[in-house]
């Protein structure tokens, strides 16, 4: 049950950290939210089975900032690498047409 209450905090997380940042249209709206809980779940099922208790304090913390700070580093590279491959794609693009 722990599992299900982590990763709909991390959604909620990543939905917050996906709309505070700038550059957010070069994303979907759901992609962080879903990304943050996806880690955050996946660290949590890691810590279990390495033998932490789901009701400890720094299960909890673990998981949720890993999420987190995935979510962070995903919402500052992508906007960078779709703004790279659409500049590489529009000088393909205008170098077929001379």
């Amino acid at each position: 049950m722990e599992l299900l209450f982590v990763t709909v905090i991390a959604a909620g997380i990543g939905l917050i950290v996906a709309e505070s940042l700038r550059r957010r249209q070069s994303y979907g709206v759901l992609l962080l939210p879903a990304v943050d809980a996806m880690v955050t779940a996946a660290v949590w099922v890691l810590l279990v089975w390495l033998g932490w208790k789901f009701d400890a304090t720094w299960i909890w913390v673990v998981s949720l900032v890993a999420g987190g700070v995935v979510a962070i580093v995903l919402a500052i590279v992508l906007p960078r690498m779709r703004a790279h491959a659409d500049e590489r794609l529009m000088q393909r693009l205008l170098a077929g047409r001379a």
